[in-house]
């Protein structure tokens, strides 16, 4: 079997609503889907976490070293795109894209042994998942005292048992808003932050000391990725577990961060870090050094899937009795394309999803929403 062709889809659409974040806001969605084609009439499918165009750009420049290699010899395929582009490309864009064709791959092998990956990673210990309701973006008008309040109230009532909260904007009202939320949702529901990096290192350090009694599950990217120095600082100075790592890139990323000490909950995006090959090792690595790992998530069912295969083989932590199973981030933000995607959404049911089955990521991609949403790039 040998690869034919790689495509890189870039797909995106308004959203009814903008919403807004702490350093950003979003008046559309999208993303940037691979397609890995072989001669053995199997096509394997991936998907990108960053700026669709510019992944697609990078996709394609990896074109030329797949067409004719074998797809299941994937770990070669990995380090080869990797070393190419070595120099350049640690982390960033060549590994977000990496990330995507890694995936396809993994789908292909899935395929190709009538199997789905997390069998073929080693076997799924479950079969679905806790998963949490991401959303709380801030709207262009209204109270948020009032829309975010319904909104977690209404996962609640769809039987989630956690919901993260959209933070970093300004400490006491957030430390309010915080205080609402706990109210809202009741003590028996998990509550998580997530600041993403809207504050500084004393900033975090009075947020996370201020609402330290409203039993927080934890406090993600307090402050800005790259500065370890201050994430250290932020763990050291209040109570709150802190989570972070969306926005860092392989195992090489990852060993500073664990060997520094400097994050609780690692949160690698699958669809990001380097793919599933990457981010199982990521997992090893986090399991070895007494870390808890949690896949950030904020794509489509195609993410989704391959964070969901990964879930099926991590192991909990702590082995006991009554273990910690791992975490599912469930995005309930608006996402057009998001199941639309595939033939079958992924769904959750009473706040928990079921780990797919079929054969590789174990959906089947809607060609006509492909062909739909596609945009020149």
């Amino acid at each position: 079997m040998k690869i034919t062709a790689v495509n890189a889809y870039v797909l995106e659409t308004p959203i009814k609503e903008p919403f807004s974040w702490s350093f950003n806001s979003a008046s559309k969605r999208g993303s940037c889907i691979v397609e890995v084609v072989t001669d053995a009439g199997i096509d394997g499918w991936g998907e990108c976490f960053g700026p669709p165009a510019l992944n697609a750009a990078v996709v394609r420049a990896f074109a030329s070293y797949l067409i004719g290699q074998d797809p299941l010899k994937s770990e070669y395929l990995w380090q080869l795109l990797y070393e190419k582009f070595r120099d350049q490309g640690q982390k960033g864009l060549i590994v977000t894209g990496l990330s995507g064709v890694d995936i396809a791959l993994w789908d292909i092998k899935g395929k190709h042994f009538k199997a789905p990956v997390s069998q073929l990673m080693g076997g799924p210990v479950r079969s679905d998942v806790e998963a949490y309701a991401t959303g709380t973006y801030r709207l262009r008008q209204g109270d948020p005292f009032d829309y975010i309040l319904k909104e977690v109230e209404g996962y609640r009532r769809e039987g989630f048992k956690g919901v993260k909260l959209k933070i970093g904007f300004d400490v006491r009202q957030d430390a309010a808003l915080i205080r609402a939320t706990r109210k809202a949702i009741g003590a028996d529901c998990k509550l998580m932050l997530d600041a993403n990096h809207g504050y500084d290192t004393l900033e975090a350090i009075e947020l996370g000391q201020s609402v330290a009694d409203q039993d927080i599950t934890w406090f993600e990217e307090p402050v800005i990725p790259e500065d370890l120095d201050a994430y250290c600082e932020v763990r050291a100075r209040q109570p709150i577990p802190v989570a972070g790592g969306e926005c860092d890139f392989t195992r090489f990323g990852f060993r500073e961060i664990l060997t520094r000490k400097a994050i609780d909950i690692l949160q690698p995006d699958t669809a990001a870090a380097g793919g599933l090959s990457e981010c199982k090792k990521i997992a090893d690595m986090a399991f070895a050094f007494g870390v808890r790992y949690v896949p950030h998530v904020w794509g489509t069912a195609i993410g989704l899937s391959a964070a969901l295969q990964l879930l099926g083989v991590l192991p909990a932590m702590p082995l006991r009795l009554t273990p910690r199973e791992p975490l599912l981030e469930f995005d309930r933000s608006e996402h057009p394309l998001r199941q639309a995607i595939v033939k079958e959404p992924i769904e959750h049911k009473n706040g928990r999803v079921q780990i797919p089955t079929g054969p590789g990521l174990g959906i089947e991609v809607n060609r006509d929403v492909l062909k739909k949403f596609s945009v020149g790039a």
